[in-house]
């Protein structure tokens, strides 16, 4: 699933192509792609609309429409957003939706599992929409070590388990939330309330430092993932721990082990990540 610095490096892209441009026809070809209303209400809703600016919410793309309407985009587990131009035809498997621009470029929704949705909601609408997500961690003034202890505060679930839930921190997934532990030497399975001031500190600082990695090299690609020109990102080559089973820790040559902590597949070092630290 693509996480906040693919979502956000999109976000980057789209920003310098759509702001200015105006969407003059919407074609949705699978209608449960469309989420909340009809593909009719959703394509009434955006056709004329021009596009004012980019923006994103954890895992969601967010394209802010003129007249008070924001275009939601949530690619969950395979979806790619992809600007076509105007001569390319049936070059793009997978597209459930595709929204025509006033110069003849498309943007493509592309998806083969079909688990992604997108939605139209009024820009008031959109703190009720996002009601449930965490900071974003990428905001000094949001997301501090004293307000990670917080929603942490009386949780026995393990801290990786705590990382993935959208309501304590949005935009984590399973990559970033690895090399984050990894870079904090915290060890995935800590109940995530026994964290000291001191861990707390580096968990917040290590979170926002693979963010920016992430961001900085296109997001990781490992199946489908693809930017807005179709390219891979390259983070993959600045992991650390992440999908490195049995490869010497970068620290301290110890071999990288995996386990599975709330279903996901999760890799750390048995020697800098203990699980009794203090």
């Amino acid at each position: 699933m693509p996480e906040l610095p693919e979502v956000e490096y999109v976000a980057r892209q789209l920003r310098d192509e759509l702001v200015g441009r105006r969407i003059v026809r919407v074609a949705v070809s699978w209608p449960r792609i469309v989420a909340e209303m009809p593909p009719d209400e959703l394509a009434a809703r955006v056709v004329g609309r021009m596009v004012t600016g980019i923006g994103r919410r954890g895992k969601y793309l967010l394209i802010a429409l003129e007249g008070g309407e924001t275009l939601i985009v949530h690619r969950r587990m395979s979806g790619n957003l992809t600007l076509a131009p105007p001569d390319a035809a049936g070059a793009y498997p997978y597209v459930r939706a595709a929204f025509e621009l006033d110069d003849g470029r498309r943007l493509l929704y592309s998806d083969p599992r079909k688990f992604g949705r997108i939605t139209v909601a009024t820009d008031a609408d959109l703190p009720r929409v996002f009601a449930a997500l965490g900071p974003e961690p990428l905001d000094d003034e949001a997301f501090t070590a004293a307000a990670l202890a917080a929603r942490l505060a009386g949780t026995k679930r393990s801290i990786k388990a705590a990382l993935l839930d959208q309501g304590i921190v949005a935009g984590l997934g399973n990559i970033y939330a690895d090399e984050a532990l990894f870079r904090a030497r915290i060890h995935p399975l800590r109940p995530a309330d026994s964290l000291n001031g001191a861990e707390l500190a580096a968990l917040r600082e290590a979170i926002q430092a693979v963010l920016l990695v992430g961001i900085a090299h296109g997001g990781t690609t490992f199946g489908r993932h693809r930017d807005l020109h179709n390219e891979a990102g390259t983070n993959l080559e600045h992991l650390l721990a992440y999908r490195k089973t049995g490869q010497p820790c970068p620290r301290c040559g110890t071999p990288i082990e995996r386990i599975v902590v709330a279903q996901r597949g999760t890799h750390y070092c048995p020697h800098c990540q203990r699980v009794d630290a203090n």
